[in-house]
């Protein structure tokens, strides 16, 4: 039963634009879901219409009952945000804001507040961020974590991060796992068939989507990929009929998988794919044979969560949080050792049993993790934060 029965909640949703794609894709699931459950509460809304957004249909939140969408001309990492965002708090009456990334309101704020923390990464791998901007980054977590009433993250390996990292009780921070969208599903012959033509894939091919920024271990990965073209890791002539699709967005300021293609001669094993439409990705991940992801660190890990939905064999690191997202339905490597990687990928590519058995137990694992039980857990984080 519930304490708190009624609250003003206002989620700031300026995130809800291109710039923020993953943390975009939480936001519109979150507010959906919650628009859904919290009848007993005033959501209100805040975002930035000037702000480029081609992914998330803010009309269709606005059909809400309970739902109130409010324009705002603050930015995000704009001086002013710090003024305009407390003000619409108090202007609004709201008993709580939540904020859905470390840049937020530091102080001002009339209302308790609730910050959302994915990972330490830029802590864990300070060279992912430019020089100028990890002092930046370290002050605005501090502040983040210290102004915030609540602390909300997505993996018990966060938790544990940030509770180290910030010398703060882990009993100021819940853990609210993500969800595969819904559309991620198993996709009918058809639609693979389609998108197989539409962006040229072969008919048997790996998929690996995300960046390719260093901690995501690419380089390691092509590595791995021309061991097991080269060497004989039993299959080989049904090996080679297997392309790695590499799909994602593209930072030029990290080209050493590409540079490693082109110097070893493996461009007609392996193939970039820089974009692709969210439409497109269940089938996409549906044509492969197998999705590895050997990323050393992540707050979550949603892509294999996705790839198990659509019914893919994974192969992923066993680091930081992807044990708690995949548990057994996946195979898992050392990230760290070319030689693990390049067996696990022979492994599953030389047995169907085993893919078969992935497949099962990966779909399984993905119908644990859904939106609406992501909502109810933050949503009593709001209730938490309001009493006191």
């Amino acid at each position: 039963m519930r304490l708190y029965k009624y609250m003003r909640i206002g989620l700031d949703a300026r995130y809800l634009y291109d710039h923020f794609p993953g943390i975009g894709r939480y936001v519109a699931n979150l507010i959906s879901a919650l628009s859904e459950l919290a009848y007993e509460h005033d959501l209100i809304v805040l975002y930035n219409p000037a702000l480029p957004n081609t992914r998330h249909d803010l009309e269709a939140l606005r059909r809400s009952p309970n739902l109130e969408l409010l324009h705002t001309s603050a930015r995000p990492f704009s001086p002013a945000e710090q003024l305009q965002i407390p003000w619409l708090a108090r202007s609004l009456r709201l008993d709580l804001l939540h904020s859905p990334y470390y840049i937020k309101p530091y102080a001002g704020l009339a209302c308790p507040s609730v910050v959302t923390i994915y990972d330490l990464l830029g802590r864990r791998f300070p060279h992912a961020l430019p020089r100028h901007s990890r002092l930046l980054f370290e002050l605005a977590m501090l502040l983040a974590v210290r102004s915030a009433t609540r602390v909300i993250t997505i993996s018990q390996n966060s938790r544990s991060d940030i509770a180290s990292a910030y010398r703060i009780s882990s009993k100021r921070i819940t853990v609210t796992p993500l969800a595969a969208d819904p559309h991620f599903t198993p996709q009918p012959a058809e639609s693979i068939a389609t998108v197989r033509a539409r962006y040229g894939l072969p008919l048997r091919y790996l998929l690996y989507l995300g960046s390719n920024k260093p901690h995501k271990n690419l380089e390691r990965l092509m590595r791995a990929w021309q061991e097991l073209n080269e060497h004989g890791i039993a299959a080989s002539n049904r090996r080679a009929e297997y392309q790695l699709v590499v799909a994602g967005h593209y930072d030029p300021r990290y080209p050493e998988a590409h540079q490693f293609i082109v110097e070893h001669g493996l461009a007609n094993r392996v193939k970039f794919i820089p974009n692709i439409a969210e439409a497109d990705l269940p089938a996409l991940y549906s044509g492969a044979a197998v999705f590895v992801f050997p990323s050393y660190y992540e707050g979550f890990g949603l892509p294999p969560l996705e790839a198990m939905a659509c019914g893919t064999p994974v192969l992923c690191a066993a680091t930081s949080s992807l044990p708690e997202v995949v548990g057994a339905a996946a195979l898992m490597v050392d990230p760290y050792s070319m030689s693990d990687i390049a067996a696990g990928l022979g492994r599953l590519l030389n047995d169907a049993e085993l893919r078969g058995r992935l497949r099962a137990e990966g779909l399984q694992r993905a119908h644990q993790f859904s939106w609406r039980r992501t909502a109810e857990m933050t949503l009593a984080v709001y209730e938490e934060a309001a009493r006191r």
